[in-house]
């Protein structure tokens, strides 16, 4: 018979925190976001894995947090996709604008796109969690045969437009007005996830 576990946070050093986050960079660098799972990193941190849990929820918390994810789509694709659905293509298109507009989160994102697109570490990294936390989620929303063909366009269109206006800074696309990139690029967004 096991012992249940005690109640309360998990037992763990005062340092414990940076540990798990530095075990987590290590071993999603080394494994990438699939390979990765929460008892690994909990190992390498020499902590229990309900410690990690404690501190950082589940593995695409804990990864947003290590890579310095600026965004939580995974979070956001559900809600999007829960309102009226002739909108869902602007909806998508204006939630990821106006978040790099913020400076924080376009410094970041600008930081993980360069990365991702620079090398192998970063390419695995963002494929994994993408392929793994939010075009499932965007497939999951949609009723139709192609439904993950559908969320790669759409990854796709806003991958690019993301490189081209804020990692390469191409005019007049950089400078151009969120709502004006809304309502020419939304409706292609709409077309890829219900044309």
């Amino acid at each position: 018979m096991t012992k249940p576990r005690p109640r309360g946070r998990p037992k763990g050093g005062s340092d414990s925190r940076k540990r798990i986050l530095a075990a987590a960079l290590e071993e999603f660098g080394e494994r990438g976001y699939e390979g990765a799972t929460i008892r690994s990193i909990a190992a390498r941190a020499g902590v229990d894995s309900a410690l990690v849990h404690h501190y950082f929820g589940t593995k695409a918390d804990l990864f947003a947090e290590a890579a310095g994810v600026p965004l939580r789509p995974d979070l956001a694709v559900p809600v999007i996709l829960s309102g009226p659905r002739e909108e869902v293509g602007e909806r998508i298109i204006r939630f990821v604008l106006e978040s790099f507009e913020r400076e924080e989160v376009r410094r970041r994102g600008v930081m993980l796109l360069r990365t991702a697109i620079g090398g192998k570490l970063g390419t695995s990294l963002l494929a994994g969690f993408l392929t793994r936390e939010l075009l499932p989620r965007v497939a999951g929303g949609l009723d139709a045969p192609d439904a993950e063909l559908r969320a790669e366009l759409v990854a796709s269109q806003i991958a690019g437009l993301l490189v081209v206006r804020y990692v390469l800074g191409v005019k007049p696309l950089a400078d151009a007005p969120v709502e004006e990139l809304v309502a020419r690029i939304g409706p292609t967004v709409q077309q890829y996830l219900f044309g």
